[in-house]
């Protein structure tokens, strides 16, 4: 999950330098990640031994694809469109609450005090970061609907904590590449009308290498790779851990733009990091239900055997 996270969080620097020319779309350029990690998640699956998956669990994939990549993409893309992106960073925060909430819900995770102070401390230096930089001072585009475009970036928050909740079990019945290449592949399809007129209409061969580059990067390191990361961390880590780490995104593209120059490092960059690590820390080391459920156990046996003991009979 931090690895994967951390791509999320250079791809959006560099998503900037692809976009800067306006040849390259953002409509464009999420079809680009979605039809090029399909593409690469087909090529590796004939290195493998294939899999069947049952009709019942090809709809189920489909879900997740909506989940996952359509709404969460789309959402997004087009809420950004309407709102200022300094609203849209700052929304981005709620994932982890939503997943907590959600995880509480569907598969009776407690709430904890230490995961409502770790998600606190991960949002108030996410949040230190995203007001901190430049983009706070980017107004809504001109004929936007800044209300839509908050809610539209808050449905792609709900729609990816729900897609780490709903599938947390599921991805463990096939293997990640199988589950990754159907995901895409219906992401592809539900997606092409929307962006087909985009696609023909731009100009291929006015993109220059540093354009393709970045494009290369964020097709393979920011979708095929960091969409395979997550589905090992979705296996491995209760959904408020995993969405925990949605907080490591806005603290590289801080560190991307220090190293740029473009931004200084200070005491309140410092102090977001540090809330950052620690809301993290905090999370992960709150228990789960598995963990209470044991913890439970362990005192049952422990009242039995103090019941079992012979007692003092003199």
């Amino acid at each position: 999950m931090l690895l994967a996270n951390v791509s999320w969080g250079l791809m959006s620097p560099i998503a900037k330098i692809v976009m800067a020319g306006g040849i390259v779309t953002p409509l464009v350029l999420s079809d680009l990640r979605i039809f090029g990690a399909m593409v690469l998640f087909w090529l590796v699956s004939l290195f493998q031994k294939p899999e069947h998956v049952t009709p019942r669990d090809m709809v189920r994939l489909f879900g997740a694809s909506l989940l996952a990549i359509v709404f969460n993409q789309g959402c997004f893309i087009f809420g950004v469109g309407l709102t200022s992106p300094a609203d849209a960073s700052i929304i981005t925060t709620s994932m982890p609450l939503w997943a907590m909430l959600l995880a509480a819900f569907f598969l009776h995770e407690p709430i904890t005090a230490k995961k409502v102070l770790g998600i606190a401390f991960g949002a108030g230096g996410a949040l230190l970061l995203i007001i901190g930089s430049n983009q706070t001072t980017a107004s809504a585009p001109a004929g936007s609907s800044p209300v839509w475009g908050d809610l539209l970036v808050l449905l792609a928050q709900l729609s990816y904590a729900l897609y780490i909740v709903l599938f947390k079990n599921f991805v463990n019945r096939y293997s990640l590449v199988t589950i990754m290449k159907w995901m895409f592949t219906y992401a592809f399809l539900c997606t092409l009308p929307f962006s087909y007129d985009d696609l023909m209409a731009t100009q291929w061969t006015a993109l220059n290498g540093r354009v393709l580059a970045g494009i290369l990067f964020i097709v393979v390191f920011a979708t095929f790779v960091s969409y395979m990361l997550i589905v090992v961390g979705q296996k491995n880590l209760r959904p408020t851990v995993a969405g925990m780490y949605n907080y490591i995104q806005p603290l590289v593209a801080c560190i991307v733009t220090v190293c740029l120059g473009l931004d200084r490092f200070n005491l309140t960059k410092g102090i977001a990091v540090c809330l950052i690590f620690g809301g993290v820390y905090l999370v992960t080391a709150s228990k789960s239900r598995a963990d209470m459920e044991r913890s439970g156990e362990a005192a049952a046996l422990d009242a039995q055997d103090a019941q079992d003991a012979p007692g003092d009979r003199s």
